[in-house]
């Protein structure tokens, strides 16, 4: 199992904000992390344009969007988009897409929150003619109709995976995608609600074994802090009670909100954990950093030592 990071969104001003990301990720690659991720979120950062920037100040991580939600921009220009940022970065992008949730795509952009399964099969007909290029995107389907030339190409083979959090979607990453990325599922969840459906698609498509990205909170405290860290989780991360798709996913494992799914605890609990994912089918964990403490100084110091203990494991379960 391969073991990333996942980084931002932070608190603070644009420019403070890119420079810790920036930071970050120079960290996750000098530390030997395999992966770094960053998540779109509807008030922060351009995911794949962070990833531009964090190729310039990295060599050889893998740098992943977790995830783009496809209902925000036509095909075509994502196309174009990641396309761009593979090339900027040496064909390091994992491209993370999924349909999103209703309360971002309806209520917030106002835009129709209908067929996300279907609309998801549609878009990647659009994706997958301009993986093809150079040359003609032509495409008609329900959804669109395209006829749009392209003169760019992937400079190496550009990874699509998918947010597939029900049966449904699982099914449809193992067809037609190289994986899938998760939130909110333990490890209950993926090995036997995620794994066997994406896997038994992957196999009838004639495809690879799927990626299996599983995002997780870590926090590495004392037993006794075990219980504060999880509220902290819920705090910071918590989603769940205005996502029903988060909430189905809970429920196919034994976790009950984020805090559940937080990996804390001492070094030995928490590799524990890690070698639980590992056993039921992630084949990239994507570490959340959690750091625990009171005041900005407690705080670092607790970042910089689930660091040290994060690099080391992901050189051991490698």
């Amino acid at each position: 199992m391969r073991i990333g990071v996942m980084i931002g969104p932070e608190r603070g001003d644009s420019a403070r904000k890119a420079e810790r990301m920036l930071a970050d990720v120079e960290w996750a690659e000098s530390a030997g992390m395999d992966t770094a991720w960053i998540p779109q979120v509807p008030t922060d950062f351009d995911a794949l344009t962070a990833v531009a920037l964090m190729g310039a100040r990295t060599t050889r991580i893998e740098l992943g969007t977790a995830v783009v939600p496809l209902q925000a921009q036509h095909p075509v220009a994502l196309a174009r988009q990641a396309l761009s940022t593979q090339a900027a970065t040496g064909g390091r992008l994992a491209l993370g897409v999924g349909p999103s949730h209703h309360w971002i795509i309806q209520d917030m952009l106002g835009l129709p929150y209908a067929r996300p399964a279907g609309l998801t099969r549609d878009y990647l007909d659009v994706l997958d003619a301009a993986w093809r290029g150079p040359g003609p995107v032509d495409v008609e389907n329900r959804t669109y109709t395209v006829h749009n030339p392209l003169d760019l190409a992937p400079v190496a083979p550009l990874p699509i995976l998918l947010a597939a959090l029900g049966p449904v979607m699982l099914a449809l990453a193992g067809e037609r995608a190289d994986g899938t990325v998760l939130w909110m599922a333990d490890e209950r969840a993926v090995a036997d609600h995620v794994v066997p459906r994406i896997t038994k698609a992957a196999e009838s498509a004639g495809r690879p074994a799927p990626r299996v990205v599983a995002g997780i909170p870590v926090c590495l405290c004392a037993p006794s802090e075990v219980d504060a860290a999880r509220e902290r989780a819920n705090r910071i991360l918590g989603e769940a009670e205005i996502s029903p798709n988060y909430r189905r996913l809970l429920d196919h494992g034994d976790a009950r909100d984020v805090g559940d799914l937080c990996a804390a605890g001492d070094e030995t609990a928490i590799r524990r954990r890690f070698r639980r994912f590992a056993d039921a089918g992630v084949t990239d964990l994507s570490v959340r950093l959690l750091p625990i403490g009171e005041g900005r100084d407690e705080l670092v110091a607790s970042k910089r030592r689930t660091r040290e203990m994060i690099a080391d494991l992901a050189a051991e379960l490698r």
